[in-house]
Order: structure tokens, then C-alpha cells, then sequence
């Protein structure tokens, strides 16, 4: 039985996002195939989710010289911790998120800036950084109202170029990427491409479900 944690960045409602439809498609499926698993969703606009400010920088650098924190401190720092902790007693993970301006929603930054930490999820070596969370697996579910997969946009696709990139940093190397795109270029097609990226997901979480060995 695995641990699965849904991590969901739009305040829209389900029924009124692409991305967020997607995942609940993904995610029915996965549960189909895999029933023991254990769910856990976080979303990120309806969580606390500390960005680094002033106030976490000035406790970080409190705890390097062993001074004592003010209650505040105490309570976002161990905020912090507890997403991290969650984050690496997961065994999969599944990211669900829009393309915004290019980029990824603040809060999705805010969170993996909670996540990855050294000494927890990442080391320093003489080598250079090494990740520390091989055996995980994640799941990127996208939705972008253009087209990025093709054409003239590719390169202005930042937010699953990042994602892959930061989940390798800390050892994550089971990154899979399915999307959904084109529907605010051609709306009038735009539940004919959501049905085939909901095929898609299915198929894909068929995959995603199978059983492994986290090392």
C-alpha cells in the first residue's frame, strides 16, 4: 500500500478548471486500480503555505547561531516542517496546475520552497548537490489554455520544464507529464480536447498505479 499525496494550485473550482477536472479524472482511475492506496490532498490555496519572508530568514538564521525563537517563528517554522514531513512520507506524489503567465501559481513555488531543503530532501557533497528522495514517484497533470507542446510557444513553457528540473534536484527521476492544451485558442473545440486528454489520463494512471519498490 502506498501513500499518494494530491497537491492541487488553482482556487477555482473543480468543475470550473481544465487542470483541476483532469486530475479528479486521473485520480478516479488511479483509485480503480489501486484501492489500498492511501489519499492525501493538499490544496495549496486553502492551506497555509509560508513563503520565505523576512520572518522565516531571520529564524533560519536564529536556529544556524542556536538563538531562541519568538512564538510566530516557532509556529511557521513548524508549519514548514510539517509539509516537508508530509512531502517525504509520500511514496508518489501528483502535482495538478495551470500555466499562468508563462509560469506556475506563487503558491506552487511557495511550497516547493518548503520542500526542498538541505539536509532533508537534498545533501551537499564534494560532488555537488545530491538528492536525497530517489524512489519517489511523481505525476504532473497541466492545464494551459495554448498550445506548448508545438510550434512557437515550446520554449515559453516554464512551470513542467521547472517542476521536472526541481524534482530531479532532490533525486526524483519517475517524472511523468501528462496535459490538457488549446482550449482557450480554440474554444469551440475545447471539449473535444478534454475528452482525449481524459483518455490519456486514464491510460496513464494505469501506470502510475502499479506497485513498486521505493528504495
Amino acid at each position: 500500500m502506498a501513500k499518494v499525496l494530491y497537491i492541487t494550485a488553482n482556487p477555482k473550482p473543480v468543475e470550473a478548471s481544465y487542470g483541476l477536472r483532469l486530475g479528479e479524472t486521473f485520480l478516479k482511475a488511479y483509485q480503480q486500480h489501486n484501492p489500498t492506496d492511501t489519499i492525501e490532498r493538499l490544496d495549496l490555496y486553502k492551506e497555509e503555505i509560508p513563503f520565505i519572508d523576512a520572518l522565516v530568514l531571520n529564524a533560519w538564521d536564529k536556529v544556524a547561531k542556536n538563538e531562541a525563537l519568538n512564538d510566530e517563528e516557532k509556529r511557521v517554522l513548524g508549519r514548514m516542517t510539517e509539509l516537508l514531513d508530509q512531502f517525504i512520507a509520500a511514496d508518489k506524489v501528483i502535482f495538478v496546475t495551470p500555466l499562468w503567465n508563462l509560469s506556475y501559481p506563487p503558491l506552487l513555488k511557495a511550497y516547493i520552497d518548503n520542500v526542498v531543503i538541505a539536509g532533508k530532501t537534498f545533501k551537499y557533497t564534494e560532488q555537488g548537490p545530491q538528492g536525497l528522495m530517489a524512489g519517489k514517484r511523481v505525476m504532473h497533470i497541466q492545464a494551459r489554455g495554448g498550445v506548448y507542446s508545438e510550434g512557437p510557444a515550446v520554449d515559453f513553457e516554464f512551470t513542467d520544464k521547472y517542476l521536472r528540473g526541481i524534482m530531479g534536484f532532490i533525486g526524483i527521476t519517475d517524472y511523468t507529464h501528462i496535459f490538457v492544451e488549446g482550449m482557450a485558442a480554440t474554444p469551440d473545440k475545447a471539449e473535444e480536447i478534454f475528452a482525449k486528454a481524459e483518455h490519456k489520463a486514464r491510460e496513464a494512471a494505469v501506470e502510475f498505479a502499479k506497485n513498486y519498490q521505493r528504495t
